[in-house]
């Protein structure tokens, strides 16, 4: 189980100083990935939450990061598809290049329409549209002469370097239905899960992707199962998966795993005394959390 972190994104904690601490000190503790998330706009009045509505660019956010840091991977979770693909490959190439290879990269299809209205794209066919998105970043860090004509985008015969290096990174893709997770395990290098899954589920999703992955005749052994950790220290434990003492979200971390996830990255930006809270008080917290739930410190931390 590769354990990460995310990084301050969302709401008054989220300055670059605080940014820079949790990611060299959770390098410093051993922690396998920092995570970002992208929210592009909140429409007036949208009840989706606070967590949502003051988040920085998580590319930029992970190119900062990249400089501070020299190990650890640099996840984000997700960049929706309804960007175009082509500036896309060149900003991913870029940072998977100055980072050093270690860039994952997680897409979805969006479910927003006000971003999907203020992007310039129909919502319609977002499976169709999400598959050709996939096939044309790949194209550009593939093919030395890059040319796509298909549905929705169209590239004529170009060059796109310089390509990644050293080599492209890997994709995971979001999504609970059934058809999405089959896409995943058609296209994908890995699925990762969203801030409303159901943990107690997961374990059903990950099956049906692993039948998706001998069925579409693809050696699954490298396959990355992903789970955004909707992280809330509290003082008593509670039915909701990691959330509680820090003693139960470490075993529901090992219960994770029991259920075939690969990688856990506990998100506090979904915590809403820490994205909504003194940013102070969330700094400190964020840290003892840091720390207590460090991989190193699992077995051993109160």
């Amino acid at each position: 189980m590769r354990v990460g972190f995310a990084v301050p994104v969302s709401g008054p904690w989220a300055t670059p100083a605080n940014m820079r601490r949790i990611a060299t000190r959770a390098e410093e503790l051993g922690y396998a990935g920092l995570w970002t998330f992208q929210r592009v706009l909140y429409p007036v009045g949208h009840p989706m939450g606070p967590t949502y509505r003051s988040v920085h660019d998580p590319l930029i956010t992970l190119a900062h990061l990249s400089a501070v840091t020299s190990r650890v991977e640099l996840g984000v979770a997700v960049i929706n598809a309804y960007v175009q693909p082509v500036p896309l490959a060149k900003q991913l190439a870029t940072l998977q290049t100055v980072s050093g290879g270690r860039l994952v990269v997680g897409l979805g299809l969006g479910w927003l329409p006000e971003e999907f209205e203020a992007a310039g794209v129909d919502m319609a066919r977002r499976g169709r549209r999400g598959e050709e998105f996939v096939e044309v970043l790949r194209k550009a860090w593939a093919d030395d002469v890059v040319e796509h004509r298909g549905d929705f985008y169209a590239v004529p015969p170009s060059h796109l370097d310089p390509k990644p290096a050293p080599g492209p990174p890997p994709i995971l893709l979001g999504g609970t239905a059934e058809v999405a997770l089959r896409r995943a395990g058609r296209l994908a290098d890995g699925w990762v899960s969203s801030s409303r899954e159901d943990l107690s589920a997961i374990g059903g999703r990950i099956a049906l992707i692993k039948e998706t992955l001998a069925e579409s005749g693809r050696d699954g052994s490298a396959f990355r199962y992903v789970c955004r950790g909707v992280t809330q220290v509290r003082p008593a434990d509670e039915d909701r998966p990691l959330t509680g003492t820090y003693a139960k979200i470490r075993d529901d971390v090992a219960a994770l795993a029991a259920q075939g996830v690969t990688d856990v990255f506990h998100d506090l930006n979904f915590d809403h005394e820490i994205s909504t809270g003194d940013a102070k008080e969330a700094m400190r917290r964020a840290e003892e959390a840091l720390e207590a739930l460090a991989p190193s410190r699992r077995r051993t931390a109160p």
